[in-house]
């Protein structure tokens, strides 16, 4: 099964940012902290006659390329006609992609899906970045220009509690979906119940035109 953050990697991470006292950042008190529940977020109709989970992560680049070359035209031909709900199981390989996840909830359900849509068009500038400094100061300029202020996002990108219910979330989901550690990698997908590895437009296509005729 593909390596994934568990727990151990979540602690290391707020124990990397207690250490980045210029940055502002300090390790939250958990004992303390209230107990956090999130929810997958997603797009269109949940009507819709088909339905679409994407496993994707924050940082892997053939989700950015997904996201880039495909997602605008399922978005214009099935999304937005109604046809297609798009649902996102996020996928935590790394602590930049943990960070990624941790601010698209920052501004909660309204603002996730523009934060996504921001994560995976600028992934080169954060993800890419020289060290967690600098990919810190990145994504401050994502929130920032998500309509949040510092005090925000700072406080978003140190809690430990939200940071532990994204990864006992993304676990729940793959044990879920893919039991018997038969989870390989993003983007993959879930059509209507059917698992898909990552394909073009044209193979996606094809598959929801199926469904629809169904």
């Amino acid at each position: 099964m593909t390596h994934l953050l568990t727990r151990r990697h979540v602690m290391a991470l707020m124990a990397a940012f207690a250490a980045m006292g210029s940055a502002g950042f300090a390790q939250t008190d958990t004992a303390a902290a209230e107990p956090v529940t999130v929810a997958n977020h997603g797009i269109g109709d949940a009507a819709a006659k088909v339905k679409i989970v994407e496993y994707l992560s924050f940082t892997c680049p053939h989700c950015a390329a997904f996201h880039g070359e495909v997602y605008p035209k399922l978005k214009a031909d099935y999304i937005d006609t109604g046809k297609v709900r798009l649902d996102y199981h996020e996928v935590y390989f790394d602590q930049l992609g943990l960070l990624g996840g941790m601010l698209a909830r920052c501004g909660g359900e309204l603002r996730y899906m523009g934060i996504t849509d921001i994560l995976l068009d600028k992934q080169r500038d954060w993800a890419g970045a020289a060290d967690m400094n600098a990919a810190v100061a990145q994504l401050k300029k994502i929130g920032l220009a998500a309509g949040m202020d510092d005090a925000t996002v700072d406080a978003c990108l140190r809690d430990q509690a939200l940071a532990e219910a994204l990864v006992a979330n993304y676990q729940k989901n793959i044990e879920t979906d893919y039991p018997g550690d038969t989870f390989s990698g993003t983007p993959s997908f879930i059509i209507n119940g059917t698992q898909h590895s990552n394909m073009d437009y044209a193979e996606l296509k094809a598959i929801i035109d199926a469904e629809l005729a169904k």
